[in-house]
């Protein structure tokens, strides 16, 4: 009887076939500990939500004036709105990096990074849900069911409020489909996700166009659109005139 070798040669892979699936979280692969939210990991995300909504509308104590009860839900949407676009933020900006030629080759962060990049999804969506509860529950937001699903229905500032609808739509889009990629053809999911920089773009507009105190509030929409912006600059400059990073040139340099 033959004795099996020891050791089995691999088989090379072309170099023009390339995966077109989001990298597998150890939570999908089945080789360690999920690192997916559990049912417990989602009643503290609602927990925090709540918080959040609590403090901002300070229903700790009864309001002292028909003023102050009418604001509470809406600094309670305004609250979580901030909450969801600052996630955002940090959710595209990682996505960035996790597409970043020089990831795979030297940087070789995927397996930190995506389970931050996949839960902060579920973070966004859950202070996202927030925010648009409370304008539809708020009598004095002017905007209603309708206007909170359906473009150009809100009564309140009509074309910003229609940005964030729209970016709420796409956010979806661009998650749900990257979640169940094996639903879809290969690659499909990924021409989606390209979209997600128009889903930061749409938000951003969106808060800053639609809220009446964006201008005390400047830092913050700087802050995030320079974290974006900063990435995808890097991402893009460097992918399409291949030139060397800051990471390679530090392992040339190494190298000598």
């Amino acid at each position: 009887m033959d004795r099996k070798p020891d050791h089995v040669a691999p088989v090379n892979r072309p170099h023009h076939i390339t995966d077109t699936r989001p990298p597998a979280s150890p939570g999908r692969s089945g080789s360690g500990p999920a690192r997916r939210l559990s049912f417990g990991g989602l009643v503290g995300v609602a927990a925090i939500v709540g918080l959040v909504i609590v403090a901002a509308t300070d229903q700790i104590l009864p309001a002292t004036s028909a003023y102050q009860a009418e604001t509470r839900i809406w600094l309670a949407s305004r609250a979580a709105g901030f909450v969801a676009l600052g996630m955002l933020s940090l959710q595209v900006a990682l996505g960035l990096v996790l597409s970043h030629p020089t990831n795979k080759s030297t940087w070789r962060l995927s397996k930190r990074l995506f389970p931050w990049h996949e839960s902060a999804w579920i973070f966004v969506l859950a202070f996202l849900g927030a925010h648009v509860v409370s304008l539809i529950v708020d009598p004095y937001a002017g905007v209603g069911l309708a206007g909170a699903f359906v473009p150009g229905l809100s009564s309140y500032r009509t074309a910003p409020v229609a940005l964030g609808t729209l970016g709420l739509w796409a956010l979806l889009a661009t998650g749900l489909t990257a979640r169940y990629t094996r639903a879809l053809p290969p690659g499909i999911w990924l021409v989606i996700h390209r979209f997600s920089l128009v889903v930061f773009v749409l938000a951003w507009m969106h808060g800053l166009l639609a809220g009446t105190d964006s201008l005390p509030l400047a830092a913050f929409y700087g802050l995030s659109a320079g974290l974006v912006l900063a990435a995808a600059a890097y991402r893009y400059w460097v992918s399409r005139t291949a030139r060397p990073t800051f990471a390679t040139t530090l392992q040339e340099e190494h190298v000598r």
